[in-house]
């Protein structure tokens, strides 16, 4: 495979990044993944890697270069409870200060980006998105609906609030499949949060699947944190595999 440390000329500056893709001359569909909270780093580009081994050409942004460039955090970090809020919680105002203005604009430089890419296939891509990230690809999605073709989003967060800028309230200008696999007993998600979403869903015609990850965590799918749910891991990759296959 190609894997490269690059810098994306996003909305307000460069984005640090990590762009991988098969040998070959391609063309491969594109993907981009919406991080989770704690960013750009080893086990990101791992899941980079997978997806790239199965004929994808894979883009994964800092979606908050505005405020530090990778590495967000220390890996040690991330394995221990108490360390691992302690650095959310230092995380949270930078997520604050990305806006979905803000998103929707370095979401356009990113997909230019990635479409201007030797061996990237034309057309529309494909989207995955972890915790903050399943939220910011649904914003993307909604804002963006010819340009991003399906999107997997694993134990998002805050898809639903009591504001007006709620994200489950633009999902009536999708085109195209979701899919969500949210996390078991997970605050930032809850049942009645997972039926309001829904029923946004079907009142705007989407095509979509929802499913309860049940004994999953918040995180499951980051097998270097201490939320790491192996089989939820593994459900997600044949999830977003069945995803991604039947629409590239």
């Amino acid at each position: 495979m190609q894997q490269t440390s690059i810098d994306i000329p996003a909305a307000d500056g460069p984005a640090d990044g990590y762009f991988v893709k098969p040998d070959g001359p391609g063309p491969y569909p594109g993907i981009l993944i919406f991080m989770d909270g704690f960013g750009v780093r080893p086990r990101l580009r791992e899941m980079a890697d997978r997806i790239a081994e199965r004929g994808y050409a894979v883009l994964l942004p800092n979606l908050l270069y505005r405020d530090q460039r990778s590495p967000l955090v220390d890996p040690a970090e991330l394995a221990d409870p108490e360390k691992r809020g302690a650095a959310f919680g230092r995380l949270m105002p930078m997520m604050q200060n990305l806006t979905a203005p803000r998103l929707v604009a370095d979401v356009t430089a990113y997909l230019d980006f990635l479409a201007a890419q030797e061996g990237v296939a034309p057309g529309p891509v494909g989207a995955v998105g972890y915790c903050m990230g399943g939220r910011n690809g649904l914003i993307a999605m909604s804002a963006l609906p010819d340009r991003i073709k399906v999107l997997g989003s694993f134990h998002a967060g805050r898809v639903v609030t009591g504001d007006e800028h709620s994200p489950h309230l633009g999902v009536g200008a999708i085109t195209g499949e979701v899919y969500f696999g949210h996390a078991d007993n997970d605050a930032s998600m809850t049942p009645d949060q997972i039926k309001t979403l829904e029923a946004a869903l079907d009142e705007a015609g989407v095509t979509y699947t929802s499913e309860l990850y049940e004994g999953a965590p918040h995180g499951y799918t980051m097998s270097d944190t201490a939320m790491h749910h192996p089989a939820g891991e593994q459900r997600h990759w044949a999830a977003l595999f069945d995803l991604l296959d039947r629409n590239f």
